[in-house]
C-alpha cells in the first residue's frame, strides 16, 4: 500500500502543482508496474471526487493544509470513503508516507484529521441547490448551473450520477466481432452499432496491433454513424471526406471504409503521426494525414470536399470521467474562449464544402453554448447552409439543432452531433 500511495502522490502532485494533464502525468512518472491498476484507480478517483474531497477536508481542518498534505489527505479519504479500504491501515500508511517524504511535522495533524473523520464523518449535502449538487456529484458549480439551464434539474442529476466507465471494442471491416469474442470466451454486450461491443475487463493483446480490433467510444461511433446517415441513401463511395480536427484518427479510420478518400488534419506534427499510425495499424490506405491548422483558411481546400467533419476542441464535459482533470482546469472564461474557437473553425471549414455537400459538427461537450448555440449563430450568418435531420440508433435528445448524447441515456456517451447541408 505504501508504494501505491507514493506513486499516486507523485502523479497527483504533477497535476495539482504543475497543472499537468493526468495522462501526461502518468507518462512522466515511474511507477511500480504490479500496482499500476491500483495507482491508476486512486489517481483518477481522487480527481473525479476532488470537489467532494476538498469539501470534506475543509470541514475537518480549521486551516487549509499545504498542498502536499491536501493531496495525501485526498488519497486517504478516497481510499476510506470510496474504496472502502481498512481505515486504520490507510491512516497508518498515510502517516508513514508523510514521514518518509520529510514532512513528519505534519504527521500528527494528518493522523488526527483522518481519525476525526472516522469518529464524525462529514455529511455530504443532499439538497437541490447548485452548490449542493456540485459537492454531492463533485462537479464545478458553474457547470452544474449550465446543465440545469440546458436540461433541467432532474436530468442534470441523472447526467452527473451516470455510470460512464465502459470499454468499447470496434472490430475492423471483414471481422465477425461477435464470433471473435465468443471464441475468446469474453462476456460482452452488443451496442446499436454493427461490430461494436461493450466488453468488461477487456485486455489488449497482439490482435490489436494486427488491426483485428480497436478501442473506440460508442459516442465516437455515433458521430461517424451521423456523418453517414442520409435520408436519400446517398452512396459515399466516390466522396471525399475532410476530418478537420482528426487526431488521434479514430473517426477518420472508421469512415475510410465508406469514403473514397479521407484527408485527416491536425495542427501538431506528433498528432499527425498518431493518425498515420492508427490508419496503418487498421490497414486503411485511403487516409492521408497532413499538418493543417483548422482555424486558418487553406486555399487548396476551398470547395473541394463532399463532406467535412469538424470534431471541434471543446470543454470535454461529456467525457469528464475519462479526463477528470477537466474539473480542475475549466472555468467560465475558458468556455467562452472555446466557443470563440469553435465558431471560427466552423466558419473556416464551411468554405471547404462543395455545393450540395455536408458540414458535420461534433463535440464531446454537454454544454449547449458549445453545441446548438454555436450552430444557431452559424446558420444565422451562413444562409446557404441548412440542418439535415439525422436519426441515431443510440438514445439521444433532440436539441434546437442536432442531437445530444447524454451519459445517462447513451451508454455513457456525452457527445453532440449535427449535420448541415450546403444548399
Amino acid at each position: 500500500m505504501l508504494i501505491t500511495y507514493y506513486d499516486a502522490y507523485s502523479v497527483l502532485t504533477k497535476v495539482y502543482s504543475n497543472g499537468a494533464f493526468i495522462k501526461q502525468a502518468f507518462l512522466d512518472t515511474v511507477i511500480e508496474e504490479k500496482n499500476r491498476s491500483a495507482t491508476t484507480k486512486i489517481c483518477y478517483g481522487v480527481l473525479d471526487k476532488d470537489i467532494t474531497l476538498s469539501y470534506v477536508i475543509k470541514r475537518l481542518a480549521p486551516k487549509t493544509p499545504k498542498l502536499a498534505v491536501r493531496i495525501l489527505l485526498k488519497i486517504a479519504l478516497y481510499s476510506i470513503i470510496y474504496l472502502k479500504a481498512p481505515s486504520h491501515a490507510v491512516i497508518n500508511t498515510t502517516v508513514e508516507l508523510i514521514k518518509k517524504l520529510g514532512k513528519g511535522g505534519t504527521s500528527g495533524f494528518v493522523n488526527a484529521t483522518l481519525r476525526n473523520y472516522l469518529r464524525n464523518p462529514v455529511e455530504i449535502p443532499t439538497g437541490d441547490s447548485a452548490f449542493d449538487i456540485s459537492i454531492r456529484y463533485s462537479c464545478p458549480e458553474f457547470i452544474v448551473n449550465k446543465l440545469i439551464l440546458g436540461y433541467g434539474l432532474n436530468q442534470t442529476k441523472d447526467i452527473l450520477s451516470a455510470d460512464t466507465e465502459r470499454t468499447f471494442i470496434r472490430f475492423n471491416k471483414g471481422i465477425d466481432g461477435e464470433k471473435y469474442l465468443l471464441e475468446k470466451g469474453k462476456t460482452f454486450e452488443k451496442t446499436p452499432f454493427d461490430n461494436v461491443f461493450y466488453v468488461k475487463n477487456f485486455k489488449m493483446d497482439g490482435d490489436f496491433y494486427e488491426g483485428i480490433y480497436t478501442f473506440q467510444s460508442v459516442g465516437s461511433v455515433a458521430i461517424c454513424n451521423g456523418v453517414l446517415h442520409d435520408k436519400n441513401n446517398v452512396d459515399y463511395k466516390n466522396f471525399a471526406l475532410l476530418d478537420a480536427c482528426s487526431a488521434p484518427g479514430g473517426k477518420a479510420v472508421y469512415l475510410s471504409d465508406y469514403f473514397s478518400t479521407v484527408t485527416a488534419c491536425d495542427v501538431h506534427e506528433h498528432r499527425v503521426s498518431l493518425i498515420n499510425s492508427y490508419a496503418s495499424r487498421m490497414n486503411k490506405g485511403n487516409v492521408t494525414a497532413i499538418l493543417s491548422d483548422a482555424t486558418v483558411v487553406n486555399e487548396n481546400f476551398i470547395d473541394k470536399f463532399n463532406v467535412v467533419l469538424v470534431d471541434a476542441p471543446c470543454s470535454g464535459t461529456g467525457v469528464i470521467k475519462d479526463n477528470p482533470d477537466i474539473k480542475l482546469n475549466r472555468t467560465e472564461n475558458s468556455i467562452n474562449e472555446l466557443t470563440t474557437i469553435q465558431k471560427n473553425i466552423l466558419n473556416v471549414n464551411a468554405k471547404y464544402v462543395k455545393k450540395g455537400g455536408y458540414l458535420c459538427y461534433s463535440t464531446c461537450s454537454l454544454l449547449r453554448e458549445e453545441n446548438d448555440g454555436v450552430i444557431k449563430e452559424f446558420l444565422k450568418n451562413n444562409t446557404d447552409f441548412s440542418e439535415e435531420v439525422v436519426e441515431s440508433p443510440l438514445s439521444s435528445v433532440k436539441l434546437d439543432y442536432g442531437l445530444q448524447f447524454l451519459p445517462n441515456l447513451s451508454l455513457g456517451a456525452g457527445f453532440y452531433f449535427v449535420k448541415l447541408k450546403r444548399n
